[in-house]
């Protein structure tokens, strides 16, 4: 079966209030069969535009990554995000 990742692209904003949301996102999605894959780190723009930091999340399926990011509490705890970032978020069926 093919595993499901969900796909960010963020530029923080607030970086010390963002900070709250990666202390309670990790135990949620990681709790939910998420393994995170990459979290920030260097990157650079070979084509595009793009945002300042990337992170990729590992699930068993396309299904899991899509239940774990409609999950009630990760849904409050995106709000932190929302508030203090701009990002774009992407569930994706993988090999």
């Amino acid at each position: 079966m093919p595993k499901g990742y969900i796909i960010g692209h963020v530029t923080v904003t607030d970086p010390d209030a963002y900070k709250e949301y990666v202390v309670k996102d990790t135990p949620v999605l990681e709790g939910l069969g998420g393994r995170f894959i990459i979290r920030g780190g260097s990157s650079e723009v070979m084509e595009g535009d793009s945002f300042e930091r990337h992170v990729v999340i590992e699930f068993p399926s396309y299904a899991a990554a899509k239940a774990a990011y409609n999950d009630p509490e990760y849904q409050e705890i995106m709000k932190i995000r929302h508030r203090t970032a701009k990002s774009t978020i992407i569930v994706v069926e993988g090999t």
